[in-house]
């Protein structure tokens, strides 16, 4: 009987996203992903030792002929850069990559990106296919095809939509995943439930000990929600023109204080993306209550098990809230109107609300 669980995404671009232990042996899997002879592996210097020369030997059962070539970035979110998606560029000019060519993105979300990025300009679009090795990477950024590099000015301000031809998610990559990344990626599972289904937040409830822990069947099961729950949304709104902002939720925030990091989460001090997500959506749950629109009880639910799953939910010591709100500002969410930010009236229910007042968000982010 098959392990492999798959999700379905529709639309105007259709593609598989298959969810299982060892699939980065499986190469008929990948065969089914590759149309042409040319692939580039993108990842980085903490995932090529453990996984690089796996795929790449995956590659060949799949398609002997294939010329493949690897390129690797230092590890950490300060990599997803101009300047490395350039030399991405470099590395698919240098292999010859035609346009039937493959981008074989392996590693987190920083990698997806910016693997993702370089497939959408190389001669104006080939195929990328995912292959995230982090819980974070395979129920969020994986998935629905946005890709980006960071400016010293924000997060994700250079980017384009470039939906996958296919996401290959190996759930025993999980088990090399250092515990503060599986719990941040546990950060983006919430958010699911959060915004879309209060049942699920129930279940995350009762799961908590079994996902920390790494539990296969759990962490399968969550993967599997959240990738169905996202691929509905990418289905019906795959340009971000009104539902599929809701995945934003705590999202706001959250790059504010990554971008006021200087995206330096690898480091002890500051946080990851999930992190500064996890501290997002309480910020956000706050926010709604303080307009009346929520419940503050919920808030304290989320921040509950937020904090049952080990992440930090209260905004780091020494960021000036003001700071925060000149990055908000510049964020892609803000527009003509102002401040938009993904608000909830419920767990499981969410709204995008423009014109929040400046006011009303220092109050939060200054813990009033």
């Amino acid at each position: 009987m098959s392990t492999i669980r798959t999700v379905k995404v529709d639309g105007e671009a259709r593609y598989d996203i298959s969810i299982g232990p060892n699939l980065l042996g499986d190469s008929a899997l990948f065969a089914h992903a590759l149309r042409g002879r040319h692939a580039l592996i993108v990842s980085d210097d903490n995932v090529a030792p453990l996984y690089a020369d796996r795929v790449e030997a995956t590659l060949r059962a799949a398609r002997p002929a294939m010329e493949i070539a690897c390129f690797v970035i230092p590890a950490g979110e300060q990599e997803k850069t101009l300047a490395r998606f350039c030399q991405a560029l470099d590395a698919l000019a240098a292999l010859g990559a035609t346009r039937d060519a493959a981008v074989i993105a392996l590693g987190g979300g920083v990698v997806g990106d910016l693997a993702g990025f370089a497939a959408a300009c190389w001669m104006r679009g080939i195929d990328v296919v995912q292959v995230p090795t982090t819980l974070l990477a395979m129920v969020d950024s994986s998935v629905g095809g946005k890709t980006a590099v960071d400016l010293p000015a924000g997060k994700n301000l250079v980017g384009s939509f470039h939906a996958p031809r296919a996401v290959i998610a190996d759930t025993t990559s999980l088990r090399t995943l250092p515990e503060r990344e599986l719990r941040a990626g546990l950060a983006e599972v919430v958010k699911y439930g959060a915004i879309f289904d209060a049942e699920f937040l129930t279940w995350l409830e009762t799961q908590a000990q079994a996902l920390l822990t790494g539990d296969d069947a759990a962490l399968s099961e969550a993967i599997a929600r959240s990738c169905h729950y996202k691929a509905e949304v990418v289905t019906r709104d795959p340009y971000e023109h009104g539902e599929r902002a809701l995945l934003n939720f705590g999202h706001t925030f959250g790059h504010a204080i990554e971008a006021e990091q200087g995206y330096s989460g690898s480091g002890r001090d500051a946080m990851n993306h999930g992190e500064a997500v996890a501290v997002g959506m309480v910020m956000a749950a706050r926010l709604s209550a303080a307009l009346g629109r929520a419940p503050s009880s919920d808030t304290q639910r989320l921040q509950a098990l937020l904090q049952r799953l080990g992440l930090p939910t209260v905004v780091p010591a020494g960021l000036d809230p003001e700071a925060l709100l000149a990055r908000m500002r510049l964020d892609k969410k803000a527009d003509a109107a102002g401040l938009r930010f993904v608000l909830w009236e419920r767990a499981g229910q969410a709204k995008v609300v423009s014109g929040v007042p400046d006011g009303r968000v220092l109050d939060v982010l200054r813990g009033r």
